[in-house]
């Protein structure tokens, strides 16, 4: 029952609308809800990819730590973006810090499921794929404009 009921939640994440209803319920068995309150870190640089989350409320920042400089935030996610690609690639490590600027909600997706589930229906693991490339293609997008940004500001 309650697989059900995050079934048709996970469906109305952006991340999911291009699943087909059943790799979505596929999906579901890999899911919990998860609560982060502010400053509270979903992940750790360098920790294992245990989990793989999509925002359901709330920021997050994602920062990376400079020697010298401390946590330098290099994105901020927003309800409908999805954390975690990494779940999908050796040696399964976070390459960034993600902390909870306010209280936030998150499908937690366990990493070990997911992986199992990919390697189990090629075609899930297919469609699961091209929606994380889609949204590494956008953050990296982002990212680029935001450097563009940062070298306009320094001929000023």
């Amino acid at each position: 029952m309650e697989v059900e009921s995050l079934a048709r939640s996970l469906a109305e994440q952006p991340f999911c609308k291009a699943l087909t209803q059943s790799q979505v319920e596929f999906l579901a068995g890999c899911a919990k809800n998860a609560r982060f309150d502010a400053g509270e870190y979903l992940v750790r640089e360098g920790s294992a990819s245990e989990s793989m989350f999509l925002i359901r409320s709330g920021t997050v920042a994602l920062e990376n730590y400079l020697p010298g400089r401390g946590s330098l935030k290099i994105d901020t996610l927003v309800p409908g973006d999805v954390l975690g690609w990494s779940v999908l690639l050796p040696p399964f490590r976070w390459h960034l810090d993600a902390r909870a600027l306010e209280p936030t909600l998150a499908f937690a997706l366990d990493a070990n499921c997911v992986r199992g589930k990919v390697q189990a229906d090629h075609g899930f693991g297919y469609a699961l794929t091209l929606r994380l490339l889609a949204a590494a293609d956008e953050r990296l997008t982002q990212a680029r404009l935001q450097q563009l940004d940062v070298y306009k500001a320094e001929l000023r």
